[in-house]
């Protein structure tokens, strides 16, 4: 093999596992395919997949596309180089199966393409069993593909990011990490999602959700489970206290009056590898927290009214939009609850900031959201005249307090009456903002009072000391006091 094509190889390794959301694969599908800049989405990647092609026949002419042959590295950039030629071979059958999966629902679907998949993955060098593992990580890695881009619509730079974070969360930021063992190990990674009501925290969950790994099951020619099943939620300010320890733990018959018979929670249902979202955690109260810190920290909870542990294999999604931070202080939820919960943190950003970042996001939300209704995709007339009204009546200047669940909201009812009048909030952040622009045009502020006034505004946004630390890049007791020195928290 010569210089030239080893460097090659190396480069199509490097973009086999890359963030799909990233400008890194996109920078490495430009090198593979040699096509100009500018050019397609879907021409960038023809002319990908066409130069590896060419390259496998190349490699296996000459006896060179044999695992077994190799070692050390050189084995590893192959067997990448291997991997991505055949997912990409398959992409449409996999995209093919996850339609028809989400038609039929909780039971597996058939998998006809599999025998053939797993042919060529061993005719590379793989056992039986890398090769098996291997189509479940392709599985995977297509519907996390799916999920993350249908689910969170916007071509805002808050969303580019939101996606690429959700990858990670999926398959962590190195999937060497991934593939050394994480693999069968996510569920030891939970995820806080933070955001105001309606910014999507339940599609992010759901996208997390239906994109774990699912092994293949050669005997039934099929994956063990259906994502639809994987993937479980639940309100928890909806219930009384009482109410919600069954529903989540279950309960034994005779443990309450009205148990007339055994009840399974969520947490008995929950698939092997699956995911449940734990939406409203900050509503929940403390002897909750306590039972759900024990699921976390030992993997065991207790029905109520039994003494027999039963084990819980699945990964915790959980979400508010209240400030975690400040109920810790005042003692309302557990610190070492909220540090089980927090692998990672992730923020999902107003519809507000989405929009003055990009304002032709609000196109795509809408032509988004009209399929949804419809069922269907819609003409450009269809949005342009939603558009139309949303301008009329609320101006461009509106800044949607109830985000993307408002927006869907609002598209419904010019469906309907063919108006929307939006929420009038009180006024008092623009008049603050006003206030602060006055003083500093007149020199007014020092340094220090202009951070705190800068601190100030972001936490009556975001309503959390973490966020404002993240986007100030400031320690989280430096934001606390400036937020507090401008007469925000007290």
């Amino acid at each position: 093999m010569t210089d030239q094509e080893w460097a090659f190889l190396e480069t199509v390794a490097r973009a086999a596992f890359a963030n799909p959301f990233g400008d890194t694969r996109d920078d490495l599908d430009i090198a593979i395919g040699g096509a100009p800049r500018g050019s397609s989405s879907e021409e960038i990647l023809e002319s990908v997949l066409s130069r590896v092609a060419t390259q496998v026949e190349s490699l296996r002419r000459r006896g060179l596309a044999d695992l077994r042959a190799q070692g050390g590295s050189r084995r590893e950039v192959l067997r990448r180089f291997c991997l991505f030629h055949v997912f990409h071979r398959y992409v449409d059958h996999f995209d093919g199966l996850i339609q028809t999966q989400l038609q039929e629902g909780d039971k597996p679907c058939r998998v006809s393409f599999a025998r053939q998949a797993l042919e060529e993955l061993s005719g590379f060098g793989l056992t039986a069993e890398e090769a098996e593992r291997t189509f479940a990580v392709f599985y995977q890695l297509r519907r996390a593909f799916y999920f993350i881009r249908s689910g969170l619509v916007g071509s805002s730079p808050s969303m580019k990011v939101l996606r690429r974070h959700l990858w990670d969360c999926v398959f962590t930021h190195d999937v060497r990490w991934f593939e050394a063992g994480l693999w069968n190990r996510m569920e030891e990674f939970s995820i806080l999602l933070l955001g105001e009501t309606g910014t999507g925290k339940g599609a992010a969950a759901a996208a997390i959700g239906r994109s774990g790994f699912i092994p293949y099951d050669p005997a039934r020619n099929g994956f063990t489970e259906s994502f639809t099943r994987n993937f479980v939620a639940i309100n928890l300010s909806q219930y009384s206290e009482g109410v919600l320890e069954s529903e989540l733990f279950g309960h034994k018959k005779g443990s309450f009056t009205g148990a007339v018979e055994n009840h399974e929670g969520l947490f008995s249902r929950c698939a092997p590898h699956g995911v449940i979202f734990l939406d409203e955690i900050g509503d929940v109260s403390i002897p909750v927290q306590i039972k759900l810190l024990q699921v976390l920290q030992e993997r065991v909870f207790f029905p109520v009214g039994s003494h027999e542990p039963r084990r819980f294999s699945g990964r915790i999604v959980a979400a508010t939009n209240r400030p975690l931070d400040e109920m810790m202080v005042n003692g309302k939820f557990r610190e070492d609850l909220y540090y089980r919960l927090c692998s990672d943190v992730v923020t999902i950003p107003p519809l507000r900031e989405r929009l003055k970042e990009e304002p032709e996001e609000l196109e795509h939300l809408l032509e988004a959201i009209l399929r949804r209704i419809a069922g269907q995709p819609v003409s450009a007339r269809e949005r342009q005249l939603v558009q139309k009204v949303l301008q009329r009546d609320l101006g461009r200047e509106y800044d949607w307090p109830g985000n993307v669940r408002e927006l869907e909201q609002a598209v419904k009812r010019i469906i309907l009456t063919g108006r929307y009048q939006g929420v009038q909030r009180e006024k008092g952040k623009g008049d603050a903002m006003e206030r602060l622009a006055v003083r500093l045009r007149d020199g007014a502020l020092n340094a220090e009072e202009v951070l705190a006034a800068y601190c100030g505004l972001l936490y009556d946004t975001h309503g959390t000391y973490e966020e404002v630390a993240r986007r100030t890049q400031l320690d989280r007791r430096t934001v606390k006091k400036y937020v507090q020195m401008c007469g925000r928290e007290q």
